[in-house]
Order: C-alpha cells, then structure tokens, then sequence
C-alpha cells in the first residue's frame, strides 16, 4: 500500500475520532452545583435551579449547537430545597419546598406558597394562593395548558412539629430526648404519615386548586415522574421516611377520566440482593425506552419493614446507586453500564439526543455540577460525560 496514502488514512481515522468526541462533549457542566433544586423543560429549554444553588436559576437550549448553560433572574423568594416545578405556556410555576422564611429561623417548614417565572420577561412572581396541602418532594406534571398535575407531598402540619421539635432540643445537652423524638417520629406505619394522596391540580388560568381523584398507591415522595401527552409514570419514591418502593406505576388522565394502572416493579440486584427502590432518581425516554438512573435508598431498610420494623433505615447508611434501568416491551432489564459515580437528587430531561442528567448529590453528600448524557443503544445504556 502507498505510504501516503497510509498516513493520509491514519489521519482521517484521527480526525474523525477527535470530530465524535468534540461530538459527544457538548453538553457543559453547571455553572455550579445543584441538588434538591427545580427543574422543568419548555420545548428544546431545560432550567434547573434553588436548591443548593440558592436563588441562582438557569437555562440551557438543548437543540443549540453549543449549548450552554445561561443565568436568569434570581428568584425572590425564601429558597427551597425539593420543591415542585413545571412550565406552562410561556411560565414556569414553583410549589412547595421547605425551607426557613427567615435565616434566623431555628427550623426549616414547608412552604405552601407558589412562585412563577415569566419566561418572556424574566422575572418572577409570588402567586396569590396557598398549596392546598404540603407539597415537599411531590412531582409535578403539565396537563394541558392551563393545568398542573402534583403527585404525593409531605404532610406540612405533621412535619413542621417534627422540624420544630428536632431543631429546639439540644442534642448535645438532651441526647436521650431528642433521640425519642426522632424514634417517636420514624418508627410509625407509612399511612400515619398522610402524605398527599390527592391528584392535586393546579389551574393557571384561574389561580385555583382542584383534585381529580385519590392513587389507589401508598402516597410517596422523591418519585421520578416521566410524562408523554396524558400519559405519566412514577417511578419508585419513598413511601415513608427512609423507606422506598420499587413500585412503578402509570396514570393515564384525559379530563375528568383517571386510569392507574401498575407496572413490573423494579427488579432485584444482579445480586439477587432485594430491590429497595430508590428516590430522587433521574428518568426519561430515548428511542421509545424508559430510562431510570441513580437514586437513594438504604441498603436493608425493606427487609426490615417486612418485618414491622418501621424505623427502617435505623442504623443503616445511606446508599447512591451507580445501577442503570431500561423498560421495554413491557420489561425491566439491569443495564451492563453503570453511572461513574452514585447519584440523586438531580434533574433529568428526556431530549432527541438522550437523557439529560443535570446536576445532582453524590456519595458524600455534595451537591454536583457534572451533566451526563444516557443513550439507549443496542439494548444497552451509552453514558456520555
């Protein structure tokens, strides 16, 4: 073979391994780190911010051939962590969360209060109304345009007390008292808890609340919610403090007509070990295929409650699962690929391209900065960094 025409080669397969992988960094990293923030999507728009970030909000058109990350206005309100979001024609509305009203405050509550950034004008609002109940660690989801969907919440009168009480006893001082306060709170059945069972709905057009029905399901928080038309799916979520569910369900809702359905619940470890479940996890479709990455859970908390033992996670250490999920045809599989490191508490948005992964708390508990890509590709998980 002719030697340049060798070398002309070689230089062809570089530069075309050097054009993909300028290809698959596209996506850049958060201007800085996020966990228990907001987050919703507008078209090719994603935003994400509060949380850790504080006030700090963002977004990022995902269809730009150099997409980057763009500050907004700050929000104007008392920050949360965990709140609700989504975006509808042209606002993006903001429920919930807890948080101090004020920084002298000795504990956090949860707001019942609704906060809307106008995208056309970038600035933001306080809405004239209350949440009709806690909403800390609900999922939110568009309906159409003038309804918001909230699944599950924190019941606010029973957390505030817990907030309060745990925040006023000195744990150093009274450490056999506010260990039996915490013992007195966890080691209850998830139904004592009443957390929101309600489809709860928000109108925009009017400012005001309705339900559209009761979940057959034990209420849960820090589900991952994917939506399409009206079709939506909750994945997983804790069930009580502690406890999670590897329940997966479908609710399908066209006006006042609501359809629940379940679906194969998560499956075990490659292990065998048993499926916890995991809450906060990052979710969304490429090619048709669910995707569920990451998430929270502890290790033998399950298990335990089997037993009747709801203090669950007591003694047991947090886990961040590195474990990726695909559904297809009606069926879970483990993927082979796992995440580069264990995550949760992030944003996740389903694009043409794949699952945009944003942001997030690792093993340590920090809040992250770091965005990833998941693929669908030969029945198998691509993790793009």
């Amino acid at each position: 073979m002719n030697k340049s025409f060798t070398q002309f080669a070689i230089m062809c397969s570089l530069l075309s391994l050097s054009t993909s992988a300028m290809a698959e960094q596209l996506w850049p990293d958060l201007p800085q780190p996020i966990k228990n923030g907001i987050s919703a999507q507008a078209d090719n728009i994603v935003y994400v911010g509060l949380g850790a970030a504080g006030k700090s909000f963002y977004a990022m058109d995902t269809a730009s051939s150099k997409p980057q990350w763009k500050k907004l206005a700050d929000f104007t309100g008392p920050v949360p962590d965990q709140a609700t979001a989504a975006a509808v024609d042209g606002k993006i509305y903001i429920f919930s969360g807890s948080g101090k009203l004020k920084t002298t405050d000795k504990s956090p509550i949860i707001f019942d209060s609704v906060y809307v950034y106008d995208i056309k004008n970038n600035n933001w609002h306080k809405q004239n109304t209350r949440t009709p109940v806690g909403l800390l660690g609900a999922a939110a989801y568009p309906l159409n345009q003038t309804e918001i969907a909230i699944f599950g919440g924190y019941n606010k009168p029973q957390f505030d007390h817990y907030l309060r009480a745990v925040s006023t006893i000195d744990k150093h001082a009274e450490p056999h008292k506010w260990q039996q306060t915490v013992t007195d709170f966890m080691a209850r059945a998830p139904e004592s808890y009443q957390w929101n069972q309600d489809i709860q709905v928000y109108h925009t057009d009017t400012n005001s609340w309705s339900t559209k029905g009761k979940s057959p399901y034990l209420a849960n928080c820090g589900a991952a919610l994917v939506g399409e038309g009206d079709n939506i799916t909750l994945i997983s979520g804790e069930i009580k403090p502690g406890l999670r569910t590897p329940i997966v369900k479908t609710v399908t809702i066209k006006g006042s007509q609501v359809d629940w359905q379940q679906l194969a619940s998560l499956p075990d470890a490659a292990n065998g070990q048993l499926q916890e479940g995991v809450a906060g996890a990052y979710a969304g479709k490429n090619h048709g295929v669910l995707i569920v990455a990451g998430g929270a859970n502890f290790l033998g908390a399950r298990a335990k409650a089997e037993q009747g033992d709801w203090f669950a996670h007591d003694g047991l250490s947090k886990h961040w699962s590195q474990d990726i999920y695909t559904y297809h045809n009606e069926k879970w599989a483990l993927a082979t690929t796992k995440l580069p490191q264990g995550l949760a508490y992030g944003a996740a948005f389903s694009t043409p391209t794949g699952v945009l992964m944003v942001g997030g708390e690792n093993a340590t508990g920090n809040p992250q900065t770091k965005v990833y890509m998941l693929r669908y590709q030969q029945s198998d998980i691509r993790v793009i960094d």
